[in-house]
């Protein structure tokens, strides 16, 4: 980076203090709108820690570009896996290319990247947008109600003798949802408080299910790992999308939704069980890979091109692998009938005629967010509620206007004052902000916006820079880690930032290369004072500056990872 570079190298054990709170009730002086503020006004608010004797004081420097490619999407993989447009707001992606919702981790490992270096690791951050019509305020929020991840689709195989005990557990995370939604019935307006105790309430109950399901098929086998993912739950305020047209199925970007298998299977035999479950991955990769290809192939080849060479070919790849699964299944116990129909996907998006695409399975998409969930094949899911981006702007309920592309996006692995980084571990999720501080509370929100020349000061409101200075979001995740777990049931608390004044990890965690996110912009000054850039958001946080985040999924190799570390731990910069 040219700009960036220069501008936000604030030293590599830099740590950010803020008082919590969110600026959005207070205005400034003259006409600068009360979500603004001048960044000459902004007290300097960055600390830095001086690095010990034991400190690790490299910076290792990732180019993965600024989202050339326009892998735009409102899936929310890190805290909403396998919810589709669950962001409810647009993400810029850079990095891994195969990423969805519903991507897994053995399919980001095969995909593609952004990345110079073959970093397959997936970074992304909601979208900035330039929206000159006047703005009309969240209105009338409605009940909210939660949303979870569906648990139904990701199960491995199961075997007769724990078919019917995880079957009721599932069943059981159902009625936790009814209940849940019972609970918030009564509430009115947003919440934070009330929001928060049903969330934490129903967490601690899916948790426990989850270790039960974990349990029983632990018995016969391998532990499955990942259900923990599956706990944290939203609130979701579905009011707030009436009235948003959309023109039908319109993605931000070309993909295939394919019916789910792993939620129509009978019991399958222990002879069967590692067959099944091979297969039942190939076609999570083959779903990725389907998905990559309509990204790196959009505009290609006329417009039947994405129908005729992705998705006819991945129906056929889909039939042939269930064709397996049925044979593996038939060989111990009575051969299940019907899995082929499963095998055409549907094209969303650019590159599909009519929205309908090539769907002549049965189309069942099928969750744990709604059902009685007593049937073996789960309960039949209502259409998604939430929206998908549409137009040419790819616009949401109240994340409209033009998308502000970056005109900069610098990424770096940092180090740690007081002691040495230890590698992180693949497939690591993390998190850094709070995407919904005014319906779940400021408590994990942190400062991001600053300008170009100004950042020893973060702010939780939109700046207005000097002329010629660049408006910049800086997003720090935290550099400390329990050592043990790759997510979490909050997908926060296996990992911690390090003590603001000195440097150190809690007791329990230990250093890692704390990843820093810096993206740049070049945004007319009128458009600053007039407090028309706006972060695409949640619609009940109407761009709430800060309701700014950044998630991130580790893709390094195990040996690129050792790289990055002993970068760091000799003081040294790479890229």
């Amino acid at each position: 980076m040219t700009v960036a570079v220069a501008t936000v190298a604030l030293g590599a054990t830099a740590v950010v203090t803020f008082v919590s709170g969110g600026g959005r009730n207070s205005a400034s002086a003259g006409s600068i709108p009360a979500d603004s503020v001048r960044i000459e006004e902004v007290a300097p608010n960055v600390v830095e820690v001086a690095a010990g004797p034991n400190g690790s004081t490299g910076v290792f420097t990732v180019d993965c570009g600024t989202n050339g490619n326009g892998k735009f999407s409102s899936d929310n993989p890190v805290a909403q896996p396998g919810i589709s447009n669950g962001a409810e707001h647009l993400h810029d992606f850079v990095g891994n290319l195969a990423i969805n919702a519903n991507t897994s981790d053995e399919a980001l490992a095969a995909s593609g990247t952004t990345c110079r270096n073959g970093d397959r690791s997936s970074y992304f951050w909601p979208v900035v947008r330039i929206d000159r019509s006047p703005r009309s305020g969240v209105g009338d929020v409605g009940t909210p109600t939660v949303s979870c991840p569906p648990a139904r689709d990701r199960m491995p195989s199961i075997p007769p003798a724990a078919y019917g005990n995880v079957q009721r557990a599932l069943g059981e995370l159902d009625r936790q949802i009814a209940e849940a939604n019972a609970r918030l019935a009564g509430s009115q307006g947003v919440d934070a408080r009330r929001n928060n105790e049903v969330l934490s309430w129903l967490r601690a109950r899916r948790a426990a299910t989850l270790r039960q399901v974990a349990g029983e098929l632990g018995q016969f086998g391998a532990r499955p790992t990942g259900l923990m993912s599956l706990v944290d739950c939203a609130v979701s305020y579905d009011a707030l999308h009436a009235g948003h047209s959309t023109d039908g199925r319109t993605q931000a970007n070309p993909m295939v939704e394919c019916p789910t298998v792993r939620d129509r299977l009978p019991a399958v035999p222990a002879q069967a069980a590692a067959e099944v479950d091979q297969n039942l991955n190939l076609l999570d990769r083959q779903i990725a890979e389907a998905n990559e290809r309509l990204l790196t192939t959009a505009g290609e080849g006329g417009p039947n091109f994405a129908q005729n060479a992705i998705v006819g070919p991945l129906r056929d790849k889909r039939r042939a692998t269930l064709d397996r699964i049925e044979i593996a299944i038939g060989r111990h116990a009575a051969r299940p009938t019907g899995l082929t129909q499963l095998a055409s996907c549907t094209l969303l998006g650019p590159g599909s005629t009519d929205g309908s695409g090539d769907n002549g399975g049965d189309g069942g998409d099928r969750g744990d967010n709604g059902g009685a969930g007593d049937g073996a094949d789960g309960p039949d899911a209502e259409p998604s509620a939430l929206p998908v981006p549409s137009g040419p702007d790819l616009e949401l309920p109240g994340n409209t206007g033009g998308i502000v592309r970056p005109a900069e996006v610098l990424i770096e692995y940092r180090g740690n004052p007081v002691s040495k980084v230890t590698p992180m571990p693949r497939f690591l999720r993390a998190l850094t902000g709070e995407s919904k501080p005014t319906s779940r509370g400021p408590g994990n929100a942190r400062k991001s916006w600053t300008c170009s020349g100004f950042t020893d000061r973060l702010s939780d409101k939109y700046p207005i820079c000097p002329k010629g200075s660049q408006v910049l979001r800086v997003h720090d995740f935290p550099g400390c880690w329990d050592g043990v777990n790759i997510d979490s049931d909050n997908h926060r608390s296996h990992l911690s930032f390090a003590d603001a004044t000195t440097g150190a990890c809690p007791t329990g965690f230990v250093a890692i290369p704390q990843l820093r996110i810096t993206i740049a912009y070049y945004i007319p000054r009128d458009v600053q004072f007039k407090g028309q850039y706006l972060l695409d958001s949640f619609p009940e946080e109407d761009h709430n500056p800060f309701s700014d985040h950044n998630d991130f999924i580790n893709v390094n190799s195990e040996k690129q990872m050792r790289k990055i570390a002993k970068c760091i731990n000799a003081g040294r910069s790479c890229r």
